[in-house]
């Protein structure tokens, strides 16, 4: 059961489950919103049910515990949730703190966890493999995600030729942009909840025409972890109409970082000619000349 979601989970267990575990099974498919954020207790005030009822719960379901459940509910949240759910759950979760502290600290709390369960270094060390040995690097990230790719790709072409950055507004038009690829290719599919089946599709494409893939999303039971060859998993969270990718954003900077200090002396090379472009084409303001105001 291992990947399996929640719902999943609920779905095959159902038939043994007590009259009070399928009375709590019920209220969390239902109200799997308000249930992300509860204690055990107020969860099972909340289904008719005792706050040992909850625990039970979690370890019939194969969770070790109710925080893992909790945990497990939450990313139900994020999968299934339409923008108008996370509105609403926003208001509850940042009505009686400030806005700003609230993200803030949210944002260091993903940080944290990804530094700890998140984030494998093998995996990470493995994709740095891939995109260092590729021939073509793709970088695919919908929607929100497509302002990381397009981050990733500012700076990898600073470091490589050829680098890809698919940028179409359907999925045929981006099967169209990687319908060459060969297995000498690396693709990276950048993706989080809720899930883009236009990034699934595209990696699967490249896995199955032989390239190295590489998946860039919160957790394991993403849906394009399947197609991955190397998975990078960086803590994400709801809040309100705004994906929370700052754990992702870290991901990119240490994946480009990695590979410039891996072709150290090429990539001053690279570095030079571009600032010496820089330079005379006054790309950027120096500070002399703010001396002339």
């Amino acid at each position: 059961m291992e990947h399996m979601n929640l719902l999943q989970r609920i779905e095959s267990k159902s038939s043994s489950f007590s009259k009070g575990q399928k009375r709590l099974a019920e209220y969390i498919t239902n109200n799997f919103d308000t249930a992300a954020y509860l204690t055990a207790s107020k969860l099972g005030k909340e289904a008719g049910v005792s706050e040992s009822t909850v625990v039970r719960f979690a370890y019939q379901l194969d969770y070790d515990g109710y925080p893992e459940l909790q945990k497990a509910i939450q990313v139900i949240v994020k999968t299934n949730s339409n923008s108008m759910q996370r509105m609403s759950l926003s208001s509850k979760r940042y009505q009686e703190k400030g806005v700003l502290k609230s993200i803030l600290s949210t944002d260091c709390e993903r940080l944290r966890d990804t530094i700890q369960n998140g984030i494998d270094e093998e995996e990470f060390n493995k994709a740095v493999r891939f995109i260092n040995e590729g021939r073509r690097l793709y970088i695919l990230g919908t929607r929100s995600a497509a302002h990381l790719a397009g981050l990733m790709g500012y700076y990898f072409k600073m470091l490589f030729d050829n680098v890809i950055v698919v940028d179409a507004n359907s999925t045929s038009e981006t099967l169209e942009q990687i319908y060459n690829m060969q297995p000498n290719d690396v693709m990276i599919g950048i993706t989080f909840p809720r899930y883009s089946k236009r990034t699934m599709i595209a990696l699967q494409f490249a896995k199955d025409h032989g390239a190295k893939t590489i998946a860039l999303t919160d957790n394991a039971q993403s849906p394009i972890v399947e197609f991955a060859d190397c998975s990078l998993f960086a803590k994400s969270d709801v809040m309100t109409i705004v994906d929370s990718l700052v754990c992702a954003l870290s991901v990119v900077n240490a994946l480009v970082t990695a590979i410039a200090l891996l072709r150290k002396d090429d990539v001053e090379k690279r570095l030079m000619a571009l600032e010496e472009i820089w330079n005379e084409y006054d790309v950027y303001n120096r500070s002399a000349d703010y001396n002339s105001f």
